[in-house]
């Protein structure tokens, strides 16, 4: 049997070229892979830690959907599915629930972070968590043992969850069995953080996105508020520069070195955005394209989602009926 490799994107809010580079390129390019069998889905439960507005889930995952096949997500070579439509994914949450240490997720860098900022503040040290929050790394664990997944592409950042998942499929083995796989993190090394606007990580947080499928003007605009320093034209630019940052991200390597180049010769800030802004808008134009077909063909969206579902349970039911048989509850 190929591997398994699964990830997944919450639906939180617009999609843009952070996502695009980190997640969802690099996710189409391993589906295309032999090498691999691919489950992708939406993560719309874990969205519910930020989203609790019925219209906005809504709006947000079916973004997401038609994001991952504009994007060119082919679903007749992967499992495509939303989280919510697969009930076994909740059900083993529950069983891993019990045999997950509470130490462990006490240790789980967003519920440290959370707890942190409380002591700084003054407030109580769980003020604001919710178990949504505190227990977001079992979910987590469930979605990727479910499907037996080998490896999940993550960043450093997300490294902590495929260790907890880990821990907890080794507690439950030692406990039932060989029963789940032992899931590794994919890390590409080489992934730099795609900066945003002001120079920052590119964040919705920050306020500093460029939003994936923007309109060609809408495009420009973005691209022209890219905060620069008060160099002249005729002198060198640093190459750490945002424009360079963002234009190596989608150049090939003679592109980017030629780029890097004319800014050390002193392209002027007003040239150097408008070359930017054609080499995104050359490789974007095609994704925006499929992205408006897919919004307003919503049936077909939903026909593959749910095709995905069917896919997607099919294996999962197998799974958990094994690990119900495995605690004496089948």
């Amino acid at each position: 049997m190929k591997e398994r490799i699964l990830t997944g994107i919450k639906p939180t809010g617009t999609v843009h070229l952070g996502n695009y580079l980190a997640a969802i390129r690099p996710a189409v390019e391993l589906s295309n892979s032999e090498e691999f069998n691919c489950f992708y889905f939406i993560a719309d439960y874990h969205a519910l830690t930020t989203v609790l507005n019925k219209k906005t889930m809504e709006d947000n995952t079916f973004h997401v959907a038609c994001s991952w096949l504009a994007c060119g997500l082919n679903p007749q070579k992967v499992v495509f599915y939303r989280q919510s439509d697969v009930p076994e994914i909740f059900e083993l949450n529950w069983i891993l629930n019990n045999v997950t240490p509470k130490g462990l997720i006490n240790r789980a860098h967003a519920y440290k972070a959370q707890v942190e900022q409380n002591g700084l503040a003054g407030r109580d040290l769980d003020f604001g968590v919710n178990m949504g929050l505190y227990c977001y790394p079992i979910l987590m664990s469930a979605d990727i043992l479910l499907f037996d997944t080998n490896f999940v592409p993550v960043g450093l950042d997300q490294k902590q969850h495929i260790e907890i998942a880990r821990d907890i499929a080794n507690s439950f083995n030692n406990k039932f069995g060989k029963t789940f796989v032992l899931p590794e993190p994919k890390i590409d090394e080489n992934l730099k953080t795609i900066v945003g606007l002001d120079g920052r990580k590119m964040s919705k947080s920050y306020g500093n996105i460029i939003p994936l499928f923007a309109t060609e003007s809408e495009l420009k605009k973005y691209v022209n508020r890219i905060i620069t320093d008060s160099k002249l034209p005729g002198e060198p630019k640093s190459l750490d520069c945002t424009i360079n940052l963002i234009y190596k991200s989608f150049a090939n390597l003679d592109k980017a070195k030629e780029f890097e180049e004319k800014l050390l010769n002193g392209l002027g800030w007003g040239e150097a955005k408008k070359e930017l802004f054609e080499l995104l808008n050359t490789e974007l134009s095609p994704l925006r394209e499929r992205y408006n077909y897919y919004f307003s063909h919503k049936e077909e969206v939903f026909k593959i989602l749910s095709d995905g579902k069917n896919k997607a349970r099919e294996i999962a039911k197998r799974k958990l009926e094994f690990i119900k048989n495995k605690i004496g509850v089948l």
